[in-house]
């Protein structure tokens, strides 16, 4: 059952309490923990019944426990329907099971805080909703040592979405109304663990210079982005799950919206499960169900870097995640933005809708005027199994005189279905300079494993293609490309190993079934 506006279905404790009932002992437990610095929202009039707006209890126990220096706001076991609640520094909020924060239903033009103001002169370098914080559920800005934690549920019903889709809404970014579940703009320190958000708008999470940021054991079910991590620095994501059948999962951007190009630095992702195929809320509920069969080309749910790159994203690792039936992790540059020093190692992928792995310098160039093209070099990837992908290969695209540059792959294997027509290998890319990063952005592509174009300083060892039916397109295609050293590579029998096309230094060895080759070039021929 898909998940509407109007009606939710939850198991357990968090079910009970979005209908309006609680389990036995959950609607009693009004003191908060003992301990110095603990507040109870319950004590600051908040009722918890899911139908009286709690917003200004809420932020009373806020404003209580800051002038104190700082402290917990505690929320007990209840339904807490809300317009913006803003955070201050010093602050946890702590979500006890059972406990949810639900955006409310605006009421003409009045409900969340309104929008702030945006400098003319970048507002159009990245859309609305990078654009503003403040018309959230939960905001802060210039904030220090701030936290989110507990094993509460935020479910943002009322949030618009900001893609056409949010009809419930007479003006889905207009006075009044949230699109975001948390926004965080300048901040430090920032604690968000434990706890799940459903359905959490325009982004579950977006945060925007925020530095030293942990997001650590979250359940996200949405309905766009989950995490939005804009010009941050200092980034640990671990042990999360992300369900975003409609936008990507985990989403590290460098946008303009702080007025200035700030890059994106040393980000940890880890240990993270993210999927795009399964009915929002069934992820929360625990029952995993699928979305229809012919969503599949509609699919997301992905880890992507972009696409506002205007600063860059450096120094970044990603390790042991699992993409399930989702898009495949991609890397993109189109504004500008350097990105470099990146490592991507042991990572499942299961289903993926396009390129299992998607590597992007281009020249869209959203931003100010005069800045020079971006830059994408030294990229290590290793210990990659992807099967059962689509057609589209993994793809290395840079542009003419300005290449990705020493990228280092091995350990991978790559599966995909296959059964290309035999015209498939024979097209000739356009080069979409301009386009929006996305695998489909040149068509069908000659090659079942990876077409690479524009790169310099490619290293390939132990890589296998496969395909589940005969492909009759090329493993890799290569070209304008510049020192390609392939070693240990396998591929599907019956067509070509590689396809060259103006290829500079190429070297293949101790591959099965394929001859050791030493061109200089430049070279064109297939192999």
């Amino acid at each position: 059952m898909m998940l509407d506006r109007r009606s939710i279905l939850l198991g357990g404790a968090v079910g009970a309490l979005a209908l309006g009932t609680a389990p036995p002992g959950f609607a009693t437990v009004l003191v908060a923990p003992e301990g110095a610095g603990w507040v109870n929202v319950r004590h600051f009039g908040a009722k918890g019944d899911g139908k009286a707006i709690d917003t200004p209890a809420i932020n009373r126990a806020i404003d209580h426990a800051a002038a104190r220096g700082g402290g917990t706001v505690y929320f007990p076991a209840g339904t807490y329907a809300c317009y913006t609640i803003r955070l201050k520094s010093n602050i946890t909020l702590h979500l006890d099971s059972g406990a949810v924060i639900l955006a409310a239903a605006p009421v003409g033009t009045t409900g969340y805080d309104l929008a702030e103001p945006i400098d003319a002169s970048y507002k159009d370098f990245q859309d609305f909703g990078h654009s503003h914080w403040q018309n959230s559920l939960i905001w802060g800005e210039r904030l220090h040592d701030i936290a989110i934690t507990g094993q509460g549920l935020i479910w943002g019903k009322w949030l618009g979405r900001g893609d056409g889709k949010d009809n419930w809404l007479k003006d889905p970014n207009g006075p009044g109304t949230g699109n975001k579940a948390i926004a965080l703009k300048w901040c430090r320190n920032v604690t968000l663990r434990d706890f799940k958000i459903l359905e959490g708008g325009w982004f579950a999470l977006l945060a925007t210079g925020v530095d030293n940021l942990t997001i650590d054991n979250l359940l996200v079910d949405t309905n766009r982005d989950g995490f939005d991590i804009d010009c941050c620095k200092n980034v640990r994501v671990t042990n999360c799950t992300v369900n975003s059948p409609y936008d990507d999962a985990i989403c590290p951007k460098s946008s303009y919206a702080l007025g200035e190009a700030r890059v994106t630095e040393n980000v940890m992702i880890a240990n993270c499960f993210v999927t795009g195929n399964y009915q929002i809320g069934s992820v929360i509920d625990g029952t995993w169900k699928k979305m229809p069969a012919d969503f599949a080309p509609k699919i997301h749910g992905r880890i992507k870097f972009g696409t506002e790159t205007n600063g860059g994203f450096r120094n970044i690792t990603i390790t042991n995640c699992i993409f399930e039936d989702s898009r495949g992790l991609a890397f993109e540059t189109v504004d500008g933005a350097i990105i470099e020093d990146v490592t991507v190692s042991n990572l499942t992928m299961r289903g993926i809708v396009d390129a299992p792995l998607f590597l992007r310098l281009g020249k869209r160039m959203r931003g100010p005027a005069g800045r020079p093209i971006g830059t994408m070099k030294r990229i290590l990837i290793q210990n990659v199994v992807s099967s059962n992908a689509t057609l589209l290969p993994s793809v290395i695209a840079g542009l003419v005189d300005h290449p990705i540059e020493d990228v280092r792959i091995s350990d991978v294997y790559l599966h995909h279905v296959g059964g290309a027509p035999v015209a498939m290998a024979a097209l000739r890319p356009p080069e979409n300079e301009l386009g929006y990063p996305e695998a489909t952005m040149f068509g069908d592509l000659p090659a079942t494993g990876f077409f690479v174009r524009h790169a310099r300083g490619l290293e390939m060892s132990n890589v296998e293609i496969a395909v589940a039916v005969p492909d009759p397109r090329p493993a890799f295609r290569l070209e304008d490309v510049e020192d390609a050293d392939f070693a240990r590579v396998r591929v599907p029998k019956g067509a070509n190993a590689f396809a060259l096309d103006r290829v500079i230094g190429f070297r293949n060895s101790g591959s099965l079934g394929i001859k050791d080759l030493r061109l200089d070039g430049p070279v064109t021929g297939n192999f």
